[in-house]
């Protein structure tokens, strides 16, 4: 828990123009890992089809995968993400139900992702770390209660891209990068609504 207390200290000690050098470092980063073309617009969906050895098929509770997304409801929703960055911790039978970190400003993103890491099962951070935890956990605990907003449920049927899992030693990159793009709402609407 440390390096994510480290993190937390770093980060909430910096500027704003600090936090925009990080947030394009890690930018750089998703440029990188997704051989992405001069079109911004396309760069979520080239994300999640980036690196073909990051692709899977099955999700598993406690990694975090970031893939595109066509809502069921999306005539009835006010507005959903398109591209969820998400750890699952319940399998459904035609989905499952995770925390989306893009329901968070930054910010809030940070201090939740560092409470998390307390589920972490190991100190490696490498393909063997996982998140384990589950909503019976966490719900009604002030300290996760930023975690509420980023509760939803995902249907398979609705999945528009392949799963990208992100390895946990990429887990901090991948939360700064601006790939969130709400469909009904600005994501500066969206997270007043958390604040």
């Amino acid at each position: 828990m440390g390096l994510f207390k480290n993190l937390i200290n770093k980060l909430s000690k910096k500027s704003n123009k600090e936090l925009q050098n990080l947030s394009k470092q890690a930018q750089a980063w998703y440029r990188q890992a997704a051989v992405i073309t001069k079109d911004f617009e396309k760069t979520p969906q080239q994300f999640v089809n980036g690196i073909t050895q990051d692709r899977v098929t099955k999700i598993l509770p406690g990694n975090l995968y970031l893939y595109g997304y066509d809502a069921k409801w999306k005539d009835i929703l006010p507005f959903y993400d398109r591209y969820p960055l998400v750890f699952p911790f319940r399998k459904l039978p035609d989905g499952f139900i995770g925390l989306n970190l893009h329901y968070l400003p930054l910010h809030l993103r940070i201090e939740l992702f560092d409470g998390l890491m307390e589920f972490k099962n190991n100190k490696n951070m490498n393909e063997t770390t996982q998140l384990k935890f589950s909503w019976a956990l966490i719900t009604g605990l002030s300290k996760y209660k930023l975690a509420e907003p980023c509760v939803h449920r995902y249907l398979n049927s609705h999945l528009r891209s392949p799963l990208r899992l992100i390895k946990p030693e990429d887990w901090e990159k991948a939360m700064l990068l601006p790939v969130e793009k709400f469909t009904g709402a600005s994501k500066q609407e969206v997270w007043r609504m958390v604040k």
